[in-house]
């Protein structure tokens, strides 16, 4: 599984970087983001790519983990 941490970045890093991440072509992937932009962006951007998202919340910092559909 690859790990993103893009905690700390504004949008569109975090995207970018998510769409990077997704380039490898690998089944599951983990984005770490600290802001609820962050968090709907990437979310939109994995699922248009047909990624499933499920997202998950701990002290204001959101793990997305992303899974192929």
């Amino acid at each position: 599984m690859i790990k993103v941490d893009a905690r700390g970045l504004s949008c569109p890093e975090p995207v970018i970087m998510t769409r990077q991440a997704l380039l490898s072509g690998d089944d599951a992937y983990e984005v770490l983001v600290d802001n609820h932009a962050s968090r709907e962006n990437c979310t939109r951007y994995a699922e248009s790519q047909g990624y499933k998202v499920s997202v998950s919340e701990n002290g204001g910092e959101y793990t997305l983990a992303l899974t192929k559909a």
